[in-house]
């Protein structure tokens, strides 16, 4: 391993009747990290997290479906880590928070050390009974969010994406996002490249990042500007279409040089710049899970000049639109795996 870069430290919560597939996933992606297709290519093995499993006593804990998980030890006994990972633990929200409530002070703690906290599926409850998501963004499988809404109503719920991130918190929308939350902390701290090689490995999709269409990766600085994030939101949703700073001023509530001095201040881009990382975002996501021609995908993230959006996205990422997808694109369009594995993967999952 490369002097300078650190094995992170990732402690995941096991809870007394929770969805394993939740705290088990994430345990798997992270083991394999750096690890896994390294050994499938006969290189050599560069874990990048060290991985320990919990219960908030210590004691094993049993799944709904009668099997037994061990942790390794105890909340207690972790003083501090990089990650959490807070699981789904139930259905039951009232009695699982009071039979849990141990865990509040512990995930507070961590955070307040630096740590990044995860809640998974439902585990976000855990992470707005913490006081944590006050005011911030997050997400939890669609059923629940009402739910979860009427109970943290100073938390920004965001039930349509997959994958949120606000100041060291991040929620996952749905038992499956485990795998997606789990490959986007992978690639955060790693890079895309060993996130792409850990989901082959494990062959898994690449993170979605909505529950519904697509989404982007965050592409702005953490701050606490409401009026500059409630911009970002629409953005998200609207950066297909023409937006002028003006529109984005007016729903912003401020003057136009007032608008574009605040949201470069607060996101580290002036609006335009912002809008286009947006839709080259979508664009490599669309670029790795489909086998669409480039000029549909440039027109479906908002440029109908192809030759500009190819021009703009090779300045962006170093690579044309044809070159990402051959490095990061479907396997389909790759090809077969390397001819030492003897064997042809198939086609990632089909996105929602």
């Amino acid at each position: 391993m490369p002097r300078g870069e650190r094995v992170l430290d990732v402690t995941i919560v096991m809870f007394e009747g929770g969805l394993s597939s939740t705290a088990v996933m994430p345990t798997e992606i992270f083991h394999s990290a750096g690890h896994l297709w390294n050994l499938l290519m006969e290189e050599p093995a560069r874990p990048r997290f060290r991985v320990r499993t919990v219960s908030v006593d210590g004691r094993p804990v049993r799944t709904p479906y009668g099997f037994a998980m061990l942790p390794e030890c105890g909340i207690g006994d972790v003083d501090q880590c990089d990650i959490v990972i807070v699981p789904t633990s139930g259905l039951d929200l009232d009695l699982k928070l009071v039979e849990n409530s141990a865990i509040l002070p512990w995930l507070r703690r961590l955070h307040a050390q630096g740590a990044y906290v995860v809640g998974v599926c439902m585990g976000a409850a855990y992470l707005a009974a913490a006081g944590l998501l006050d005011g911030r963004i997050a997400t939890t499988h669609w059923a629940a969010c009402p739910d979860l809404a009427a109970r943290f109503p100073e938390v920004i719920w965001r039930p349509e994406l997959f994958v949120t991130e606000d100041q060291r918190l991040l929620c996952s929308g749905g038992v499956g996002a485990a795998i997606d939350i789990s490959l986007y902390l992978v690639a955060k701290f790693c890079g895309h490249e060993v996130a792409v090689q850990t989901a082959k490995a494990l062959l898994l999709p690449m993170p979605r990042l909505m529950q519904s269409g697509y989404a982007v990766l965050p592409v702005s600085k953490a701050h606490d500007d409401p009026q500059i994030r409630a911009v970002e939101a629409y953005l998200l949703e609207h950066f297909r279409e023409d937006v002028s700073t003006e529109l984005l001023a007016e729903r912003a509530a401020l003057g136009e040089r007032t608008f574009v001095r605040r949201f470069k201040a607060a996101t580290g881009r002036l609006p335009a710049a912002y809008l286009q990382s947006l839709r080259i975002e979508a664009a490599k996501v669309m670029l790795e899970h489909e086998s669409r021609a480039v000029g549909l995908i440039s027109e479906a993230v908002g440029y109908s000049d192809l030759g500009f959006f190819r021009t703009l996205f090779k300045r962006t990422t170093g690579m044309t639109p044809g070159q990402y997808r051959a490095q990061f694109g479907p396997i389909s369009v790759r090809g077969h795996a390397p001819p030492s594995l003897h064997l042809a993967l198939p086609e990632p999952l089909a996105r929602c």
